[in-house]
């Protein structure tokens, strides 16, 4: 069988590495072309490019993908299927159409929740206790193709988007081994998906930061490991914006409005939510600072409580 795989960041590079560990003929990847980082925006290279050219596989990174050029070099390596994942682009039909196999997708939900872009972090921001990864036969509508398998893991509580995200990487590499496996032998199934059912989520941005207080303390906390490691929540708290790190919950009542001061001391800095329950921050970052406890913060950073 051979491959050619598509996929920028590294929860594509997970599934790569896997497909070379497990001996498979990867003709080519595609990947999204190199974009400055930091303030000399130095040109990076996405990591599923950095491990294909360690391992002499060709890489090709299209500015676009509907002038003819992707798919002359498509034509040129002569796949007998396409694995996409998490390549970051909307594949034209034409494309798709040029490998006999089909072309196959590696999801990061359990399909037809969460289709479209970080659905990963919105399973953590939503507080689903179970989580997962879909393969499918990619379609013209996103992540709207045929369901071939799924695996399911549970969400932690105090699990963080990131931590997550490595999991899921993965649990979408194994399951991407048998969906291949399964695809050469002619015994993969193929399961239309419930599209009455289908929800969507939108990519994260430095907007959601700000914590809403007027909420219960599960969906703040939620919030808080969601944002986790990007674009992380943030609090107002004596004249300075903190980024918040940690969270745990409480058993105290209170009178006080969502967001004001309960508590702080050595065990945390404890914040009102809605309907009179509170939420204890125990982990924070100043700006120009390093993460520490919410107690080694406070010790530089007395809180006098009305």
């Amino acid at each position: 069988m051979r491959i050619v795989f598509m996929g920028t960041p590294d929860f594509a590079a997970r599934s790569l590495e896997k497909l070379i560990e497990e001996q498979f003929e990867v003709a080519g990847v595609f990947s999204q072309p190199d974009k400055p980082v930091g303030r000399h925006a130095l040109l990076q290279a996405p990591p599923v490019k950095e491990l294909a050219l360690r391992h002499g596989i060709p890489v090709f990174q299209p500015e676009k993908m509907r002038d003819g050029t992707a798919l002359q070099i498509l034509r040129e390596l002569r796949p007998d299927i396409l694995v996409v994942v998490a390549y970051g682009r909307i594949l034209p039909d034409e494309l798709l159409a040029v490998p006999p196999m089909g072309a196959i997708n590696v999801h990061g939900s359990l399909l037809p929740k969460y289709r479209g872009a970080s659905p990963i972090q919105w399973a953590v921001l939503n507080g689903d206790e179970v989580s997962g990864v879909s393969t499918m036969y990619l379609a013209h509508d996103m992540d709207a193709g045929d369901v071939i398998y799924t695996a399911e893991t549970p969400v932690g509580e105090y699990e963080t988007s990131g931590e997550l995200y490595e999991r899921l990487a993965d649990l979408g590499a194994e399951l991407l081994v048998k969906t291949l496996r399964d695809l050469e032998a002619g015994r993969a199934p193929r399961t239309p998906q419930d599209h009455s059912r289908a929800t969507y989520v939108a990519k994260l941005d430095k907007s959601m930061s700000p914590i809403d207080w007027d909420r219960t303390p599960r969906q703040v906390l939620k919030w808080i490991y969601g944002l986790q490691p990007w674009p992380v929540a943030t609090m107002e708290l004596g004249g300075q914006t903190l980024k918040v790190f940690g969270a745990e919950y409480t058993d105290t009542r209170t009178d006080k409005q969502p967001g004001e001061l309960v508590s702080a001391g050595k065990e945390g800095i404890e914040i009102a939510c809605r309907g009179g329950e509170t939420l204890r921050i125990t982990r924070v970052q100043a700006p120009g600072k390093k993460a520490m406890s919410a107690a080694d913060y406070l010790r530089g950073h007395p809180l006098t409580v009305d």
